[in-house]
């Protein structure tokens, strides 16, 4: 009996595997708040998404899914930090407006590739702004996990995968070799 892939898996959860132009293309802004109705419903297949995942997969750093990695070629995600009780963060058009010159180099994995785990350096603060539903601009602070959690979603509305952000010669390697080899991540000073 042949074992099922972890990107295999993730296909038949309904996520899109690396190699698909959606996930290579910039993710098309929602006019907010006139595209209301289209953003409540591509966040809700993000949120439906997830469930099917985190049935599937448990995510003791946390997890992110980008609407590019379900087909959707539009600006929006969601983070599920990885402490039980913290509410999702909806990020509707992101932007980075500011990093921390400070970084930390950690092991990303991605629902979209996710056979490999690569060393990815990323800031330990970002400033982002998104958009509310009503058209309200809104302008957080994310420090060191989460940081890195949201920085890599946002990557994804950029058209990029983290494997762009890793250090010339180093390379992803197998989720075999990487499993009990990670570092957790910091979300606390």
């Amino acid at each position: 009996m042949s074992q099922v892939r972890p990107s295999e898996q993730m296909r038949d959860l309904g996520v899109v595997q690396r190699g698909a132009p959606v996930l290579t293309e910039p993710a098309l802004a929602f006019n907010l708040p006139a595209e209301r109705q289209a953003a409540e419903q591509t966040v809700e297949q993000l949120f439906s998404a997830m469930d099917r995942i985190g049935r599937v997969h448990p995510f003791a750093k946390g997890m992110g899914l980008a609407a590019p990695q379900i087909a959707i070629g539009r600006a929006a995600a969601v983070v599920q930090p990885p402490e039980p009780a913290a509410p999702p963060i909806v990020l509707l058009n992101p932007r980075i407006t500011d990093r921390s010159l400070d970084e930390d180099e950690q092991y990303e994995g991605c629902l979209s590739y996710f056979d490999v785990r690569g060393l990815v350096p990323r800031p330990l603060r970002i400033t982002v702004e998104t958009t509310t539903l009503e058209g309200q601009t809104v302008t957080t602070v994310y420090e060191r996990g989460l940081a890195r959690l949201i920085h890599h979603e946002i990557d994804h509305l950029d058209g990029l995968l983290y494997t762009a952000r890793m250090r010339a010669g180093v390379a992803p390697i197998p989720v075999e070799e990487y499993r009990q080899t990670g570092r957790a991540w910091a979300y606390d000073q």
